[in-house]
């Protein structure tokens, strides 16, 4: 049993979290960086599509399947100690991934920084819950939801930069070596700064239950991410076929250790936090509009044909709402208080709803009415930065501290699911409609259907908050006293 934490706040919170809030926005950059840097890859190490493709699942793969592990190491282990090991690791990583001398080496590089980065990135996430009081957590949130979506934007943008500048003649090499001066001077402020939280009742790893987590969420992502560009073969439908098989054995699993007082990676009782399930499932159809970046570069450039450039520029409204939505979100919270995940997604839900009726009313070839397709980018990014601060205290809220790592990793690791399963979904359904070689028209009744489909996701999502929202928040050390 443990007692409710009642230490004072501890004065260097906020630099604390400006640190952390650093190495979260590397591996999220890192994500979109790559995407710009493919064809110059290609030219130089002679990469085939299926490794260039590899490229970015490798990273994508290791990291959803592994947040949850790092999120509770950080309970046991300390998330200072855990943060700063992962941010070393990736800068390591990123390292080889800077001097890879082979496509292979490179995707190994990826690899690693995809292992990485999901030890170091729930740290900053679990310490919003450990360090701040009730009333600062919507503002930390707020400032965590801009810098993700700050990455996002910037990832696809610096990448082309720094390519284009070839700083030093590196070329594509300076989007991974950029990562080492960064962590570098995040590894200096951050040993004498951060301060050490975890879990009060720490104790060993559950080694079973992280190697049966890891076999779950492998064999559900490597297929999603894999299967579509691999034509679906027999090998993605028998992985999918045991993931019931293996989910059922680590439920079992970390069921029976609870039942005999030992510390599962994902304890059960946390889970049965009221609320909790439903702002999981939440956040699952909140993240179906990561669909919407690909197929929106895909509708700009192939159906319209704007360059690489102008269609990256698009974006750029998008961008802005998904940064200021966040900062504004803490004073829209005394409006609205706990509706305000479910008014962000329904916003979101408008937003795309009438990019849908400009696209389809647009002539096939035409770029829609430019000022309309700006206002509603701005009103989507807007829509999805005012919900993702609340989304997260809407499912990190509801637990101890104590499991803030644990819970951490869990709301990551549903929102890598969600950008796999919606991509292998819903990519399909756009894939499907507009066919090999589909002319203009093909594809924008493709991408109208993919929208429709994401902007339900996310009013679904929005109704499905307003049930969270209506029951009160459980007191989270009650939780942690029944351990």
């Amino acid at each position: 049993m443990t007692e409710p934490n009642t230490t004072a706040p501890d004065p260097r919170r906020w630099a604390m979290f400006t640190v952390l809030l650093v190495g979260a926005f590397l591996p999220p950059l890192d994500f979109f960086i790559v995407n710009v840097a493919l064809p110059s890859i290609q030219q130089d190490l002679g990469a085939s599509p299926s490794v260039e493709q590899l490229v970015i699942s490798s990273y994508a793969a290791l990291y959803a399947v592994t947040l949850i592990t790092g999120g509770r190491l950080g309970d046991l282990f300390g998330r200072e100690r855990m943060f700063v090991s992962g941010l070393i690791g990736f800068a390591f990583a990123s390292m080889l991934c800077g001097l890879a001398w082979s496509p292979w080496a490179l995707v190994s590089g990826r690899a690693l920084q995809g292992l990485t980065a999901a030890v170091m990135a729930p740290q900053a996430l679990a310490s919003i819950q450990a360090i701040f009081s009730e009333k600062e957590k919507h503002l930390a949130l707020g400032l965590f939801g801009a810098v993700f979506g700050l990455a996002s934007v910037v990832g696809q943008a610096l990448g082309g930069i720094l390519i284009s500048l070839d700083v030093f003649g590196l070329g594509w090499r300076a989007i991974f070596l950029v990562n080492l001066p960064v962590a570098f001077l995040v590894v200096l402020f951050a040993i004498p700064l951060l301060r050490e939280t975890r879990a009060r009742d720490p104790r060993k790893l559950d080694l079973v239950g992280t190697g049966l987590s890891i076999m779950t969420l492998a064999a559900l992502i490597v297929p999603l991410i894999e299967g579509r560009e691999a034509g679906w073969p027999l090998w993605a439908w028998l992985s999918l076929a045991v993931v019931p098989l293996l989910a059922g054995a680590f439920w079992r699993s970390q069921g029976k250790l609870a039942r005999s007082g030992g510390s599962p990676l994902l304890d059960p009782r946390v889970l049965a936090a009221p609320g909790l399930a439903r702002g999981l499932t939440v956040a699952l159809l909140f993240y179906t509009i990561s669909t919407f970046f690909l197929l929106f570069s895909v509708y700009l450039q192939q159906a319209v044909h704007t360059s690489a450039l102008d269609a990256g520029l698009f974006f750029l409204p998008y961008g802005l709402g998904y940064l200021i939505g966040p900062l504004t979100s803490p004073s829209c919270r005394r409006v609205f208080g706990p509706f305000l995940t479910p008014l962000g997604m329904s916003l979101e839900a408008i937003g795309l709803y009438s990019i849908a009726w400009v696209v389809g009313a647009t002539t096939p070839g035409v770029v829609p009415d430019h000022t309309w397709l700006v206002a509603l980018l701005f009103l989507t990014g807007f829509g999805q930065g005012l919900a993702t601060p609340g989304l997260m205290h809407m499912v990190i809220g509801r637990v101890s501290p104590d499991f803030s790592g644990m819970i951490a990793g869990v709301t990551s690791s549903t929102l890598q699911v969600s950008v796999a399963l919606s991509v292998a979904v819903i990519g399909g359904v756009f894939y499907a409609l507009s066919g090999e070689g589909a002319d203009a028209g093909q594809l924008a009744h493709a991408f109208v259907v993919a929208l429709l489909i994401i902007a339900t996701s996310q009013l679904v999502g929005a109704g499905l908050g307003l049930t969270i929202a209506r029951q009160p928040t459980s007191d989270p050390a009650q939780l942690s006293s029944k351990q």
